[in-house]
């Protein structure tokens, strides 16, 4: 179970907020060419100088732990250590920032021109800003934000700029060197490029780590990367990766720093630049390739309105304080720093349940527009809602998401009488009056209408998930407590734990914390008035129902989802079926459901949900991986999944828990 140090039950509302800033407020009234070229002496680390690129490049490869793999890799493989060496400066060649100030104030002054078109305002948290401008001074330092939007790095370099602050060395994936001049100056405004995947490349990762970890050790620039790996383009959190969260970390466990300071940040969208091509994404549209013509062609998107972004720079978190007394750093003394060494087991489990907390701090950040609470309805109501009524609703469920802790930035006169949801502020609030079904078009085929009507209703659904995290344990507690065999505690519990068990992929739940979760979520029922604890049973209170059947609302898409991939495997899914052929087939077996049987779950499409469904399946051995020949194929357990599937839509059977009691 993780520890309460990392992870702990707190009341969510009794949260201070940082008051707001809009920086573009002064660059709308001042010259952006001024800005562009303002004295820039940002303070780094124990008042170091930057480093140049040359000089970053020639301690890497001098360091002792990169000529020890190097030295491996060449009796390994019977090359000669030069050899391998030019390959490590080659490897290098290709990853690394070659950051240069004059790129960066182009791009500080184009950047003023686009955001001020496209955004009303970018608002920045001053005390967040305040806090990271201490914490450069004193420690190396790890920007953590969150990722929804390919300009995600470029509005946290914007913004360091903006207040003076160090320019960050940003990890970004090697998609973005086949863009040609793009690809070079995002290098040279601080983009260093890995591959998406090197497996056992020893050579490659050495270099890798040993170039992250000196710009950490000598604290030359704050580093930043995504804890999630790759842009949501579901609008909600995805599960962290952990290698280079790892990485990073190293140093402290070494005795090479004395503490890293990690810095959650929460970029909200009122509208996301990719809205509806993530949602085409989703149901099987190829991403485009990334190029500079692409980038030229999408500069149509400047005549529309994407509203507010809010920039949230959370606490940093230390490192030190987190591994005191979870971490033996002892066992690090037991062989020289420079021989790699793979984790033991109580480091990953630290490192993961660090991960996870950074990214559910990430989460209580993010700032809310009504937009998201409508779309929250609309989600639920497919076929619409007359505006009065959705007003209405939209009312009573802010004073629902304010109770369980919700982070509203709500404009005045929004909702009041007299003033209806304002149109066009993306998909979620343009759906209003239409449901969540898409354009009027005449489509040419009953299945063109349904994707037409898929991508409006999983643009709709990724507002909805912007605020999912708010509602995501008391929506779990109250499906529980409907699905239970009892009113009893620990029968509630033991419902709680299977949905949370079959939902692990599908949100961010830390492993361990079960009962933290369901302590939280029965807490937040509460306090709500849904239900009220007696002795040995939770019982709904006379005003619960409307508050139970919202939240359960909120996960019977992701439900009736996880029924509809049990349901294909129950029934049609053949001999020899690989995890390529999944996603295709699966969506085909959904639609045929869509069109003949009146489903109306058009998440069922998405192959967010789709890979969820698949990993909860195989984590709960209904599936299972079989390697025949040259290819894995996927067993099917049908007595298991025919279980899963009865479970998800009825009773949920008991379990054993170990609960603590409420």
């Amino acid at each position: 179970m993780a520890s309460k140090a990392l992870y702990s039950q707190r009341d969510p509302a009794l949260k201070k907020r940082d008051d707001f800033e809009d920086i573009l407020d002064e660059r709308r009234n001042s010259s952006d060419l001024r800005y562009a070229l303002k004295c820039y002496t940002p303070v780094l680390y124990k008042g170091m100088t930057p480093c140049k690129a040359s000089t970053l490049k020639t301690i890497v490869l001098q360091s002792e732990q990169l000529r020890y793999v190097i030295n491996q890799v060449s009796k390994e493989t019977g090359e000669a250590a030069d050899i391998v060496q030019d390959e490590a400066v080659a490897i290098l060649d290709e990853m690394a920032h070659r950051l240069q100030l004059s790129t960066v104030r182009f791009f500080a002054f184009a950047l003023c021109k686009a955001f001020k078109t496209l955004f009303r305002s970018v608002r920045v948290n001053e005390e967040g800003i305040q806090r990271l401008q201490q914490a450069i001074q004193e420690h190396p330092v790890v920007l953590l934000p969150s990722h929804r939007s390919y300009i995600d790095f470029l509005m946290m370099s914007y913004v360091l700029y903006t207040y003076d602050l160090a320019l960050p060395v940003i990890a970004a994936g090697m998609d973005f060197l086949g863009m040609k001049v793009i690809g070079e100056m995002l290098r040279m405004s601080g983009a260093f490029f890995i591959r998406r995947s090197f497996g056992g490349d020893k050579l490659y990762w050495a270099v890798f780590s040993e170039y992250v970890k000196t710009m950490l050790r000598n604290g030359y620039a704050p580093i930043e990367f995504f804890l999630e790996g790759t842009r949501s383009r579901t609008c909600k959190s995805l599960t962290p990766k952990l290698g280079l969260l790892n990485i990073v970390m190293e140093p402290f466990f070494k005795g090479e720093v004395f503490d890293v300071s990690l810095v959650p940040i929460s970029i909200s969208y009122e509208r996301v630049l990719e809205e509806t091509l993530y949602a085409r994404e989703l149901l099987g549209v190829p991403k485009p390739k990334e190029s500079t013509s692409g980038l030229l062609k999408a500069r149509r998107i400047l005549s529309e309105d994407y509203g507010s972004i809010h920039v949230y720079f959370g606490q940093p978190v230390s490192v030190r304080s987190l591994a005191q007394g979870k971490i033996n750093r002892s066992q690090y003394n037991l062989i020289p720093r420079f021989i790699p060494r793979k984790s033991d087991k109580d480091t990953q489990c630290f490192v993961n349940d660090a991960a996870y907390v950074l990214v559910r701090r990430q989460e209580e950040n993010m700032v809310l527009r009504p937009w998201v609470l409508m779309a929250a309805l609309l989600v639920q109501n497919p076929d619409g809602m007359d505006l009065a009524l959705l007003a209405e609703r939209t009312a009573w469920l802010r004073g629902l998401a304010r109770a369980c802790g919700a982070f509203l930035d709500w404009p005045g006169g929004v909702l009041q009488p007299g003033a209806p949801p304002r149109p066009g502020a993306g998909d979620g609030a343009g759906a209003a009056g239409r449901g969540c079904g898409g354009g009027a078009q005449e489509p040419a085929s009953p299945e063109e209408a349904l994707f037409n009507r898929a991508v409006g209703a999983l643009s709709c659904a990724s507002y909805r998930n912007q605020v999912l995290h708010v509602f995501l344990r008391p929506a779990l507690a109250a499906v529980a407590l409907e699905t239970a065999a009892t009113p009893r505690n620990d029968d509630v519990y033991s419902s709680f734990l299977y949905l949370r068990n079959v939902f692990s992929n599908e949100f961010i739940l830390c492993p361990g914390a079960a009962v933290q979760d369901f302590e939280e979520g029965c807490y937040l029922l509460l306090k709500c008035g849904a239900v009220q604890m007696l002795k040995q049973d939770i019982a709904v209170t006379e005003r619960g129902q409307p508050i139970l059947s919202f939240l359960s609302g909120m996960l019977e898409p992701f439900l009736q989802g996880y029924q509809v991939v049990c349901r294909y495997f129950c029934e049609e899914a053949s001999e020899g079926l690989t995890e390529k052929q999944y996603i295709p087939a699966v969506r085909s077996f959904a639609v045929k459901r869509i069109l003949s049987d009146g489903l109306k779950c058009y998440e069922a499409l998405s192959s967010d949900l789709q890979k969820n469904a698949l990993a909860a399946l195989l984590r709960m051995n209904a599936l299972r991986k079989v390697k025949a020949a040259d290819q894995v194929t996927l067993k099917v357990n049908k007595m298991a999944v025919k279980t899963v599937e009865d479970t998800l839509g009825g009773k949920v059977p008991a379990q054993k828990p170990v609960l603590a009691r409420l």
